[in-house]
């Protein structure tokens, strides 16, 4: 095996082994976002896994129900995009802004 395709398997297992690690990490990885001026908080990790919901009082209004809903899937889907965001920034680093299907 030649020189160069040795330090470019090197180099490649390298890589493999941060994404495995960064992968493990998303877990750890959390976003919290708000919706409604803060009547509702989402906090989400980087496995797609809603860690908590917390709904103040005053948003709740029993004869307006989808505008709780709403607030609701809103606040989950900004903090979902929120740490994806941020794993897509962390693979980046990794692969060196090369672009894998499949990895966050």
């Amino acid at each position: 095996m030649s020189k160069g395709l040795a330090q470019i398997m090197k180099q490649a297992q390298m890589m493999q082994q941060k994404m495995g690690k960064l992968q493990e990490q998303a877990a750890e990885r959390t976003a919290e976002v708000t919706s409604g001026g803060g009547a509702v908080t989402a906090v989400v990790n980087g496995k797609n896994q809603v860690l908590s919901l917390v709904i103040k009082k005053e948003a709740v209004d029993p004869e307006d129900v989808e505008m709780l809903q709403d607030l609701v899937i809103t606040a989950i889907n900004e903090a979902l995009k929120k740490v994806h965001q941020e794993m897509s920034e962390e693979m980046s680093k990794i692969t060196g802004g090369l672009s894998i299907p499949g990895l966050f």
